[in-house]
């Protein structure tokens, strides 16, 4: 795991002098571990973990103005010294307008100013220390910081309502640590600290002047292009060696044999039209996409093409066919890696520990073996579907605009999918509904909702839909959570209908859409954690900021028409140059993916009947182990229910047990922190295991 960690004091005494520390609360000095320090006292500031050298850059105009930028970035020394420049006036959404994916932090004397991103992918962390703030892009070492415990109050929230930012507000798993939201910058001065949003939001009473569809298309095509040239034009620092003889395998072999990607750059060629437009724009952008010559898949400047066919589950034939097709490109390599019963999801269930936990903890050991056929910088498409295609509430942003015809389409193919005659009606109805129902009255009905433990919904595509026509619904989880603490979050929906400047400020197809962008964007960054191969990189473009931003502008009239994101890629396609596209290219089903989740629940169920024997989620009083191993067995005998919230709720178990697992701390300084593990989890209550 690679993050960076700072904090600002109250006054500039506060660090050990010299030391590049802080002095805690009982007088010592604490560092990082394996950290290297980017600048020092007062305000010091540590990359952690395995960066590339390329990946960090410190900028400076003088020993009180400096600017750090970790990542992939697609600026210059030269632009972010300009930007340094005019990041001293107080402005921050330059920062955030670069190429690729990055974290900023800037220091014009005791102001420190750390930006986020707009999905959510590069979070910042802060809590108060030693008078202080101190502030991170991981949680973890926050936490160990200030020896926190665990907030059950946001794990509840987590598998209640996942996708209502209200539920978890600003808060983590760890007590007193939080987070910063999408779109936002924490700015401190002195120790003090505040939150700014850096990006400007659609207002809900006007609204925006109808985007011209072609030339939003091509902003979407060109923020991608950019994206991709950033990390292609990136030096590469994976070390080229070989790694040991093995007889009969050649280097490239050997590096996988022992968990080390090829040199290069590659990308997924399956999984969706997304994954496959970016393999595309990689081989055909001018430069060296591929391995170096004599390396690896010896097929000199080509990329490598990974397509993963799950030969335990089957039903990707077409899928198949159509990445060979894709794959004749002569600057493509293809590799197909053949999935087995070992990578059906909840087959696997070791594996690190996570900054936070995340439902693709039981699906890692699969990922992982798909990555590791990958090269050292590996595109993928994670975030497309969240940013091109549209919610389902954004029919009720439609109907705000008055623009009825544009919801004919989309509910036509509703109708299609249902065979019913009553579907238009209701759709609309539930459109209608949404749009004129305010955002307070959505989160009320939601805490009744959970309160009365009302979690039906109808079944089918209509059914999600129509489930999705709201503010706020319930988590796929919880149905299977105790009152207690179903309670526990219908009064943390209830607080947040007090607090000041109630209301999101936006209409609810687009409040809704960025809920979900954040949720996945915060998965990726789990699976990126728990699937991790040394020396790779996973590079999703979908959700740098420039790209996002492109996408946020493409109007809704666009974007709801049924396979509009195939259209939209298409079109990027051509634009770039790529006009000869498989039949069929663009056609996507979750069907594999359930069928192999159950798959792997069915073959898994032993082990995880056994993790529910004692569950710490029923010792935190969550969940009741009986009603979970109910589900499961039920699950198996093939009833219909919620997969995705089994994973949410066994991931969360694995990564309790994980945690509590521990050994050491994120910091050095003081033997004291090397404490012992709890033995378990009191309701209500729990320590934090230290452990690094």
């Amino acid at each position: 795991m690679r993050w960076l960690v700072g904090w600002s004091s109250t006054a500039a005494g506060t660090g050990a002098p010299g030391s590049a520390g802080a002095t805690g609360y009982d007088g010592e000095t604490l560092h990082p571990v394996g950290s290297q320090l980017l600048w020092g006292d007062p305000d010091p500031l540590w990359a952690v973990g395995d960066w590339r050298p390329d990946e960090v850059r410190v900028i400076r105009a003088d020993e009180q103005n400096r600017i750090a930028v970790l990542g992939t970035c697609g600026a210059t020394d030269e632009e972010l010294r300009l930007g340094l420049f005019t990041a001293r006036g107080g402005a921050l959404r330059h920062l955030t307008a670069w190429p690729g994916s990055y974290t900023a932090v800037v220091q014009v004397g005791r102001r420190i100013t750390v930006c986020g991103d707009l999905a959510g992918a590069r979070p910042v962390f802060h809590t108060p220390w030693a008078g202080g703030t101190a502030y991170a892009t991981a949680a973890l070492p926050l936490a160990d910081l200030i020896e926190a415990n665990l907030d059950f109050g946001h794990l509840a929230a987590l598998l209640a309502a996942p996708d209502v930012p209200a539920a978890v507000h600003d808060s983590t798993p760890y007590d007193g640590v939080r987070r910063i939201p999408p779109g936002h910058a924490l700015i401190l001065r002195a120790g003090a600290r505040e939150v700014a949003g850096y990006e400007p939001v659609a207002s809900l009473a006007v609204a925006a002047p109808p985007a011209d569809p072609d030339r939003a298309v091509d902003a979407v095509r060109d923020a991608l292009v950019d994206a991709v040239r950033a990390r292609l034009s990136a030096p590469r620092h994976v070390p080229d060696i070989d790694p040991g003889p093995v007889p009969g395998m050649g280097p490239a072999e050997r590096r996988a044999a022992r968990g080390m990607p090829v040199p290069g750059i590659g990308a997924d060629l399956s999984g969706g039209p997304a994954s496959g437009t970016l393999a595309l724009l990689a081989a055909g952008l001018p430069g060296m996409p591929g391995t170096v010559l004599g390396h690896g898949t010896g097929a000199g400047e080509r990329l490598l093409a990974v397509t993963f066919n799950d030969l335990a589950v089957g039903g990707r034939e077409a899928e198949l066919e159509r990445a060979g097709a894709l794959a004749a490109n002569p600057r493509l390599h293809h590799v197909v890696v053949t999935g087995a019963e070992e990578t059906l999801p909840y087959m696997e269930l070791d594996g690190p520990l996570t900054d936070e936990p995340g439902p693709s903890l039981v699906s890692a050991a699969r990922h992982r073996a798909r990555l590791a056929a990958g090269s050292a910088d590996h595109f993928t498409g994670y975030g497309a579907r969240q940013v091109l295609d549209a919610h389902p509430a954004r029919l009720a942003d439609l109907l705000m605009d008055r623009q009825r015809r544009h919801l004919v389409r989309p509910v036509a193919a509703l109708a299609k999918a249902d065979g019913s005659v009553l579907v238009p009606a209701r759709v609309y109805g539930a459109a209608r509904r949404l749009s004129r129902t305010p955002y307070r009255a959505g989160l009320e009905d939601l805490a009744d909702r959970l309160r009365r433990r009302r979690f039906e919904e109808s079944g089918g595509a209509v059914g999600a839909s129509l489930a999705a026509l709201t503010w706020a619904r319930p988590g796929p989880a919880a149905r299977w959570l105790t009152g207690e603490a179903l309670a526990e979050v219908s009064v943390r929906l209830q607080g947040a209908t007090s607090r000041s400047g109630i209301g999101p400020g936006q209409r609810p197809g687009d409040f809704r859409a960025r809920a979900a962008l954040a949720r996945q964007a915060a998965d990726l960054r789990v699976l990126e954690q728990a699937a991790e191969i040394r020396s790779q990189r996973l590079h999703a473009p979908f959700l740098d900021n420039q790209v996002v931003r492109a996408c946020r502008a493409l109007p809704e009239a666009l974007r709801v028409q049924p396979g509009a994101r195939a259209a939209i890629l298409r079109t990027v396609l051509e634009g770039a140059g790529v006009a000869d596209l498989p039949s069929g290219w663009g056609a996507t089903s979750h069907a594999p993916a359930a069928a192999a989740a159950r798959a792997g629940l069915r073959l898994a169920v032993d082990p995880l009947m056994a993790l529910f024997g004692t569950p710490l989620l029923a010792q935190a009083g969550l969940v009741e182990a009986r009603v979970v191993r109910k589900a499961l067995r039920a699950a198996v005998q093939g009833e219909p229910l919620p997969l995705d919230g089994l994973a949410d709720l066994v991931s969360l178990e694995l990564w309790l047990h994980r945690l509590l697992a521990r050994r050491g701390t994120c910091w050095t300084g003081t033997p004291a922190r090397a404490r012992a593990v709890p033995a378990g989890i009191q309701p209500r209550r729990g320590a934090l295991a230290s452990g690094g």
